[in-house]
């Protein structure tokens, strides 16, 4: 059993929906904490509704980016921390968090990377006319949405939509591939070779 963190911002949807395949049987994980750097996040409710440790660590308190980014690589090794899943953290994390745990951070983008980057993927997608959507899940390196991709699911964008029945759409693919991703992780079934990961 893989000792996993969430690290999140919002209502963390990709989070319940890890939760519930753990909840399940299908992945061989245990989540032991989950953090938020917003005090009244709807992640860190759901996570103490679930019995789950849910830690506020406020970005107000520390010196930049880096001194943040320490104090949660702190929690993560005092916990055992063997993966980390960023589930709508909407902090850049740094060279030194990415350095503590290399290709043991996992993250969901709403796009088919390495196209739309960034904030508002969905609509940067939508706006630009493209005929396939779509969600990759990727480790975490010191570039912005840029790791190596683990898995990646294509959504048709249709005649009627708009960027928000797309988001939607896709929403429902994330919520289908991250936990697909965190299991085939806690199974020791991802092997690293340059830009390309393998499922073994």
């Amino acid at each position: 059993m893989k000792k996993i963190a969430v690290l999140l911002s919002g209502r963390g949807s990709n989070f319940v929906s890890i939760k519930k395949k753990i909840d399940e049987g299908a992945i061989k994980g245990e989540i032991v904490a989950v953090i938020s750097n917003k005090a009244d996040s709807k992640g860190l409710e759901f996570a103490r509704e679930q019995g789950l440790e849910a830690i506020f660590v406020n970005p107000k308190e520390f010196d930049g980016r880096e001194a943040y980014d320490r104090e949660l690589v702190r929690i993560l090794k005092e916990k055992g921390v063997e993966l980390v899943c960023l589930a709508g953290f909407m902090r850049i994390i740094s060279p030194y968090f990415v350095s503590e745990f290399r290709n043991r951070i996992l993250n969901i983008h709403p796009s088919l990377l390495p196209s739309f980057k960034g904030l508002d993927a969905q609509k940067q997608a939508f706006e630009y006319g493209v005929k396939f959507a779509g969600c990759t899940v990727h480790f975490v390196d010191e570039e912005m949405d840029h790791g190596n991709i683990i898995l990646q699911a294509v959504v048709p964008v249709l005649q009627d939509d708009d960027d928000h029945t797309l988001a939607e759409r896709i929403l429902k693919e994330e919520h289908r591939i991250y936990p697909e991703a965190v299991a085939l992780f806690c199974e020791d079934r991802l092997k690293v070779e340059g830009r390309k990961v393998f499922v073994i």
